[in-house]
């Protein structure tokens, strides 16, 4: 079997992935599962891989997504734990004397958080900034949850072009030059950025307000007699599991919590399971009461387990290929490579469709496909995988490197909590309680305008050659 079927092969199953998603035929996890299943099959039966490096790939995936996978659990419990015992509650009080009936204020605040969280460069830790703290917000203004992600998504693909943050890093590694070197020409267009996320954090709150949210707007006077059967459930849970005069420690304990994950000392999940731990001895002392905090929890941890468990066969099957040791490993510069990925013959297409029509506008034109193509590629094999190509292929007709990988950062960048291929965008989703598809569906248009801005910007500046 040929590279260029291997290829073919692999934007068939993305497509059939991304079709199955958005008509809702069944759960993200089993499209992540049965599709690259079909693919491995496939690529055994033409000769590509042996069963053997198929469960190879597939370990592989599970490596790089694993610590992921106890992440999403235990934060779930943890969260789920601290909003049980009335932390976020009063969390809220306070947020809405803040912001009072204002949903503009709201959605402006959710970008500043954002920018603020991301400041570290690590999606997850923002998204578990970010979504606990805003969503009950959210819910109680009537506001969409998928509002809260795109206006979030938008300020943290902004952040993420510092020298810090992995697609910053990625791309100069490539380059041969030093990540703070690539980020100062960066600069303007971030501060670019960091404007255009915030007005449109204005546009989505205006949005919010025309279709009735606020404490007093259309959409609460409809919801009035529902909300009002909820708060007594609400009440009775809150009387049995809400440990107020706990608070201090709660909050104590949750602001350790962030501070472990951003130090970063640790592995992302250990400080949850410290969490976890101590927020369950201190607010739930007897064991019966323990393990019924934990299996009223269990239901949406195993949901978004299961969805990143399902994500590691389709990153292990795509992503992974075969270095000259016979090892599975993700391609990287330097490392020679004795059996490609599916996402590497997957760039090799695309550079083969791009330069003879488009030559010396390659930066251009990569940069208005990069948000569609964030969809189809991680970031690894974004820049490991398709970059290195690209500069090839820019050299033949003339084009700096440079600008080709200042297209692919920015542009890209935009895109990266908005792909399934992140697995800080599942955690995301996972803690709004929002379908991919849906999220996609509220994201995709704003963050492709928005890359194309922002592409646009640079090229006003000079930073990018039209």
């Amino acid at each position: 079997m040929s590279e260029l079927t291997v290829g073919i092969l692999g934007f068939v199953c993305i497509i059939a992935i991304v079709i199955t998603l958005f008509k809702s035929k069944t759960m993200p996890s089993m499209a992540f599962i049965i599709f690259p299943s079909i693919l491995g099959l496939i690529l055994v039966l033409g000769g590509y891989y042996t069963i053997g490096e198929i469960g190879d790939l597939i370990k592989g995936g599970f490596k790089s997504t694993g610590p992921t996978a106890a992440l999403f659990v235990f934060s779930v419990l943890f969260f789920g734990i601290m909003t049980d015992a009335g932390m976020f509650d009063v969390i809220i009080d306070k947020l809405m004397k803040c912001v009072g009936d204002n949903v503009i204020g709201v959605t402006v605040m959710t970008a500043v958080i954002a920018l603020i969280g991301h400041l570290d460069g690590g999606g997850a830790s923002t998204f578990l900034i970010v979504v606990p703290s805003m969503l009950p917000v959210y819910k109680k203004m009537h506001m969409r949850p998928t509002t809260l992600l795109r206006v979030a998504v938008l300020a943290m693909g902004v952040l993420n072009l510092m020298p810090w943050a992995g697609p910053t890093m990625r791309a100069a590694s490539v380059l041969g030059m030093e990540a703070g070197q690539l980020w100062g020409g960066l600069i303007p267009i971030q501060i670019f950025g960091i404007i255009l996320c915030l007005a449109h954090a204005v546009f989505a709150g205006i949005q919010e307000k025309k279709r009735g949210a606020g404490l007093n707007g259309k959409l609460a006077m409809e919801a009035a007699s529902e909300d009002a059967a909820e708060e007594v459930q609400h009440q009775k849970d809150e009387n049995e599991y809400a440990r107020p005069k706990l608070f201090a420690f709660n909050i104590c304990l949750t602001i350790a919590v962030i501070a472990m994950l951003v130090w970063d000392q640790f592995p992302s999940y250990f400080p949850f399971m410290l969490g976890v731990a101590a927020a369950l001895l201190v607010n739930y002392t007897p064991i019966k009461l323990q393990k019924k905090m934990i299996n009223r929890h269990a239901g949406p941890a195993l949901m978004m387990c299961s969805t990143l468990m399902g994500a590691a066969v389709l990153m292990g099957v795509l992503v992974y290929g075969f270095n000259a040791s016979g090892a599975a490993t993700i391609a990287k510069p330097g490392v020679e490579m004795m059996k490609t990925s599916v996402v590497s013959n997957m760039a090799s297409i695309i550079s083969m469709i791009l330069p003879a029509a488009l030559g010396q506008h390659l930066p251009l034109v990569i940069g208005i496909l990069s948000v569609p193509l964030a969809l189809c590629f991680d970031t690894d094999s974004y820049f490991y995988g398709m970059l290195p190509v690209m500069i090839a292929i820019g050299a033949s007709f003339g084009v700096e490197a440079l600008p080709i990988a200042v297209a692919m950062v920015v542009c890209r960048n935009c895109a990266t909590f908005i792909s399934p291929m992140v697995p800080a965008t599942l955690l995301g989703i996972g803690l709004a309680d929002v379908d991919i598809k849906d999220h996609i569906k509220s994201s995709f248009g704003y963050v492709w305008i928005f890359s194309i801005l922002c592409m646009l910007f640079a090229v006003l500046i000079g930073i990018l050659p039209l």
